[in-house]
């Protein structure tokens, strides 16, 4: 399947997670072709708006308590990008949003239809720098930081594939390494430090490799992720071809805003996650964006938006 390029027309689509900086690309790149419902807590204004500004019907819901008999049931497609990312210690909302919900997203809205789960990366025992696949060794990769968050991920996906035994639901699970684009993406994080003379933290012990990919690659590659959904479940690793350490990213950055960035060590910072593509690369073929064009363009659109308020701020 490695180089063909499926489209994705005519479907009824729900996508949730749909406020999310991984999913608005996403639902950009579907709306014109298909009937796409934005499923997000919508909890301001600005987050409807946004997602409606896609081309997407905003559907507000609350995975973790809302009523699933309240959603539709005949979605061709559903693209599960729902994630929580917290600091605290509450793992009934963690399992009530990832694997209760996903489990009751496949069972209401995906009877006839297929199922794309978005996992992460971070389901991984840390592997230093051993380029990780599909069937290596799960661990809290997280825990540090986020306590429930590979856990969480971890238990969603065993929901995932379960479900799509029992209800014979193709479902393509996908782990994510590292997204970002113009002005987003855990990278931003470290160029914002960066130009704010703050030090950036590195694991003492850990090289930090990671897999960085564009969120033009994310679209382009949906729809042959898709097709590949099966039962049992597809496991994929969805990342960048080309490993990059947080250290050389943070370089470029430092390069780009005329600042040497500073380093600190912590045993608490996230180890690294180097991904092996061989599964990805034969249903997808080869990412498009070179890592450096990508951090580039992120780079620039980042600086854009900070001197666009810079600006706001001037004139008030």
């Amino acid at each position: 399947m490695g180089g063909m390029a499926p489209s994705i027309q005519g479907a009824k689509i729900l996508v949730t997670g749909a406020s999310g900086k991984v999913a608005l690309p996403i639902l950009r790149s579907l709306a014109s072709d298909n009937t796409v419902h934005g499923l997000a807590r919508m909890r301001t204004r600005d987050a409807e708006e946004l997602v409606r500004s896609t081309g997407a019907v905003p559907l507000a819901f609350d995975l973790a308590s809302g009523s699933f008999a309240d959603l539709d049931e005949d979605y061709d497609i559903v693209l599960n990008f729902a994630v929580r990312r917290s600091t605290d210690d509450d793992f009934e909302r963690e399992l009530a949003v990832g694997a209760e919900a996903t489990g009751l997203l496949m069972q209401r809205c995906c009877l006839d239809g297929r199922f794309l789960h978005c996992s992460s990366t971070a389901v991984y025992r840390p592997p230093g720098d051993h380029a990780v696949r599909e069937s290596d060794p799960l661990g809290d990769h997280h825990g540090s930081q986020l306590p429930t968050y590979s856990i969480g991920k971890i238990v969603a996906e065993g929901v995932a594939r379960s479900s799509a035994r029992t209800l014979g639901i193709p479902t393509v699970i996908v782990r994510l390494s590292v997204p970002y684009g113009p002005g987003w993406g855990w990278p931003v994080s470290h160029l914002a430090a960066i130009a704010d003379g703050q030090p950036v933290t590195l694991h003492p012990a850990d090289p930090m490799w990671f897999n960085p990919i564009h969120e033009s690659d994310l679209v382009a590659q949906l729809p042959a992720l898709l097709a590949s959904a099966a039962v049992p479940a597809t496991i994929v690793n969805w990342a960048g071809d080309e490993p990059v350490r947080l250290r050389d990213w943070c370089e470029l950055m430092g390069a780009s805003v005329g600042i040497r960035p500073t380093f600190v060590q912590s045993e608490a910072a996230f180890r690294g996650v180097r991904v092996d593509n061989t599964r990805r690369r034969a249903i997808t073929g080869p990412s498009q964006i070179a890592w450096r064009d990508g951090f580039n363009e992120m780079i620039a659109s980042w600086l854009e938006k900070k001197s666009a308020k810079k600006a706001i701020r001037n004139d008030d």
